[in-house]
């Protein structure tokens, strides 16, 4: 048994994976912002604790944050303000006496959407864009996790698009800049409002450029889709298509390009179970 856990800036999400698969989940609001480092691993360890059995033989966690995956130290990690440098493996180790694995959350997320194809038609490439508060991207090239020297492989959603990053403008932050909720604004479309078609017409445009991005530096036979905003797919994919077929200069690459979704909860504890 594995306990893999996925912390977020809302909630701290733990399972006990078995073989591949989540047997139990538990969820509990994440930090405090206000809290300071030992408050936060206090508060995990406290919540570990609560599940820790003689059963567990590992513990795999994912962080929203560049980590050194060596030694488990997780280096300014999002919407964790004290998680400026925290040795997470060390203290976890030290703490329940077996073996911790850290990475980054897109990673795990990458490595537990990679788990949920069958085995006979495992993707060649596989990118995740998971599409939250921010766009976080994981590859898996032939079943092998590519993280980068830095644990930074994926992180292009901080390059340069219009006047500030795609990040910006391919996460619930183009939202904010409009000023609505994505959650309402995909109620709104869905009923025929066309201010938040159109919204989400543009929001494909965009997205459609950060998917050439992937597809240049990484050459995918797979893209999945995560995050809450990815339940919307049909009314930012056609409009996200058709900016790639205007300015792709290889189309029979992208008409091979197979996107799909997963956004199950499990996927990202599962993907932290295999780090």
């Amino acid at each position: 048994m594995i306990l893999g856990i996925d912390l977020g800036g809302t909630n701290l999400c733990m399972g006990l994976v078995d073989n591949g698969i989540v047997v139990r989940t538990i969820s509990v609001p994440s930090f405090s912002p206000s809290s300071c480092v030992e408050e936060t691993l206090e508060y995990m360890s406290g919540h570990i604790s609560s599940v820790m059995s003689s059963d567990i033989r590992r513990i795999g966690i994912g962080v929203p944050s560049v980590v050194d995956i060596n030694q488990g130290i997780v280096y300014n990690a999002a919407n964790i303000p004290s998680w400026e440098e925290v040795h997470l493996k060390e203290f976890l180790e030290d703490r329940f006496r077996i073996p911790v694995s850290v990475n980054n959350d897109a990673n795990c997320y990458a490595m537990g959407a990679y788990g949920t194809y069958p085995a006979e038609s495992k993707p060649e490439v596989l990118v995740t864009v998971t599409l939250g508060t921010g766009i976080g991207i994981g590859v898996v090239d032939h079943g092998r996790l590519v993280c980068g020297a830095n644990c930074g492989a994926g992180e292009l959603g901080y390059l340069p698009y219009k006047d500030s990053c795609l990040e910006d403008y391919c996460s619930r932050q183009f939202f904010d800049r409009h000023g609505v909720k994505p959650h309402e604004a995909y109620a709104a479309a869905q009923a025929g409002d066309i201010g938040s078609l159109r919204l989400f017409e543009e929001f494909g445009r965009n997205l459609g450029h950060a998917l050439m991005v992937l597809m240049y530096a990484y050459d995918p036979s797979h893209v999945v889709f995560g995050g809450g905003i990815a339940n919307a797919l049909p009314l930012f994919s056609g409009p996200m298509k058709e900016y790639i077929r205007e300015r792709y200069p290889f189309p029979g690459n992208f008409a091979k390009l197979q996107i799909d979704v997963r956004t199950e909860n499990k996927i990202p504890i599962i993907g932290a179970s295999l780090i």
